[in-house]
């Protein structure tokens, strides 16, 4: 490893167009990683991307101009003073915090090397191009700063409501249908079979915490969000799994009271309202027509009530 006291111009100049390439390839990368939630800012670090390519650009012509046409690869951990970049794809997803803080970083260190470099040099085109590139680089550093007080544009607004859809209404709902229909046979067969409150809702109770077990590893394994954009793994697992507790649980309760007809009956009107606020979910967040929303969970709610009331009752 060289400190860079140590290097040439020409060396100089060949780390220089690294670093460039190197930011460029990056903001392109953070322009991917936020394209669905912040497509606006996503739009900038592509902009700045283009800026950074410009760079690059002049000091290869500077640089053939000089030295000619072989550049020799040196690279930022090859020289001692720069702080060790982790790559960006190891964090994904990226949230837009921790990548204006990581923009900042990246312009302030370009910046003062290019700064450090002009102090080196004795060259006057080469000290005229470094100093406009640090001009250029701070002007990034104010951009950068400035990522996280943009306001939302429709656009942008419309990718954050798809995003929440995706990664939280998405499993929740799923888990809410398969707690509040799933427990129904087992429910409803144990109340008509046993015609017993307390052992009903033992049975409910179980079937529920099961369920919710079972939906939240199986939502929270199904695939890791990186390609999808789903959001983080566990914590869809972990809406899933709550959501279908509690769409068991629901129905579960009425049967703490004593009077096994009584509990039947609330657990019934129970039921309806579950099924009503999962076709009003549908409708609100997954655009179904309200009417065919009813009709689909009424129909799967409905044949496994009976299909409970039917074992049970045999």
């Amino acid at each position: 490893m060289r400190s860079f006291k140590s290097l040439t111009e020409q060396e100089v100049l060949a780390l220089a167009i690294s670093l460039e390439e190197e930011d460029a390839r990056i903001f392109d990368d953070f322009a991917d990683a936020l394209q669905a939630s912040h497509p606006t800012q996503a739009e900038q670090f592509r902009k700045l991307r283009i800026e950074e390519d410009g760079h690059r650009h002049r000091l290869l012509d500077l640089y053939r101009q000089k030295y000619g046409d072989h550049i020799p690869l040196i690279r930022r951990q090859d020289v001692k003073g720069f702080v060790r970049r982790k790559p960006v794809w190891l964090f994904r997803p990226l949230g837009l915090d921790a990548v204006r803080k990581q923009a900042e970083l990246m312009e302030l260190e370009t910046r003062r090397f290019y700064e450090a470099a002009i102090r080196k040099s004795t060259d006057v085109g080469i000290r005229q191009l470094l100093g406009d590139l640090a001009e250029e680089e701070r002007k990034h550093e104010r951009i950068a700063e400035e990522f996280g007080n943009v306001e939302p544009s429709e656009e942008e607004a419309a990718a954050r409501q798809r995003l929440f859809v995706l990664q939280v209404v998405q499993p929740g709902l799923a888990g809410l249908m398969d707690g509040s229909v799933s427990t129904l046979a087992p429910l409803f067969a144990a109340a008509f079979a046993t015609k017993d409150p307390w052992d009903t809702f033992r049975v409910g109770l179980a079937a529920s915490l099961g369920a919710g077990i079972s939906m939240g590893f199986a939502e929270a394994l199904s695939d890791d969000g990186s390609l999808t954009g789903r959001g983080r793994p566990w914590f869809r697992g972990l809406i899933c799994g709550l959501m279908t507790m509690l769409g068991g649980l629901g129905h579960t309760l009425p049967y703490l009271i004593p009077n096994i007809h009584l509990a039947n009956g609330v657990a019934i009107a129970v039921v309806c309202v579950e099924l009503g606020v999962i076709a009003w979910i549908r409708e609100r967040f997954m655009d179904t027509p309200l009417l065919s929303a009813i009709f689909q969970v009424v129909v799967g709610g409905v044949l496994v009530f009976l299909a409970g009331i039917l074992i049970g009752s045999s």
